[in-house]
């Protein structure tokens, strides 16, 4: 559904990420791990277009998505919850849903079915997204990339900060969008929370591959994870 060849790309001419290449199947959740620095949120800069690539490509469901201008990609199918959620703080509940409503021109159903997800949401409607809670904020910026209906869902540290009964609420969110059909590609950095949700684990490191291993053999062998998250 998702995948990246050998993309290249930084900032200021330096390079984060260094041919660097996976790929997400439909139905799939694939987390992403690396130490502090080592190209996570580049990535997913890199796929939205907000940073150019210096090489290789990102292709979603066959279609090359790595030439369009950064406002054409989410219209191709992604969304994405950047770390911080980037929110209108200004604007209701029902506004930031609205935007992300226009971007794919969804059908009124989807606003239905991602308020079911998050009612929390449906009785703050019509607050500003600046007074909502840490954790309602969260449900929100999820919320608004889910109004898209996307393909694809990027994930960039949705649960840090959170106390464990909003944790619990995202990720039986996300684990209903791979049910169906969503490619999912999520930062974590808590083992825990990835255990709980991934099918793999990619792990980065120095802005290149290193090793690519399902959930259960992560279990079977915690030393690849302390090779490439300690200190």
């Amino acid at each position: 559904m998702l995948a990246l060849e050998r993309i290249s790309a930084g900032y200021g001419g330096g390079r984060v990420l260094r041919e660097l290449s996976l790929d997400v199947a439909e139905g799939e959740i694939l987390c992403l791990m690396g130490r502090n620095g080592a190209g996570k949120t580049t990535m997913m800069r890199a796929i939205m277009g907000l940073i150019p690539l210096m090489g290789g490509r990102v292709v979603l469901a066959g279609q090359e998505i790595s030439a369009l201008a950064p406002h054409h990609v989410p219209r191709a199918g992604i969304g994405y919850v950047p770390q911080g959620r980037r929110l209108f703080a200004g604007l209701s509940v029902a506004q930031n849903l609205e935007i992300g409503m226009r971007t794919r021109k969804s059908p009124p159903e989807v606003l239905e079915e991602v308020l079911d997800l998050f009612p929390r949401l449906r009785e703050r409607y019509r607050q500003p997204a600046q007074t909502l809670s840490g954790g309602e904020q969260q449900m929100l910026a999820t919320a608004r990339a889910l109004c898209l209906r996307p393909k694809a869902l990027l994930l960039d540290e949705p649960t840090e900060g959170l106390q464990p009964s909003v944790v619990g609420a995202i990720q039986e969110v996300v684990l209903r969008m791979r049910g169906q059909g969503t490619a999912i590609l999520l930062v974590e950095h808590r083992m825990d929370a990835v255990l709980e949700v991934a099918d793999r684990v990619a792990f980065v490191e120095n802005g290149r591959n290193g090793a690519v291993m399902t959930v259960e053999e992560v279990r079977a062998d915690t030393s690849v994870a302390a090779r490439y998250l300690g200190v």
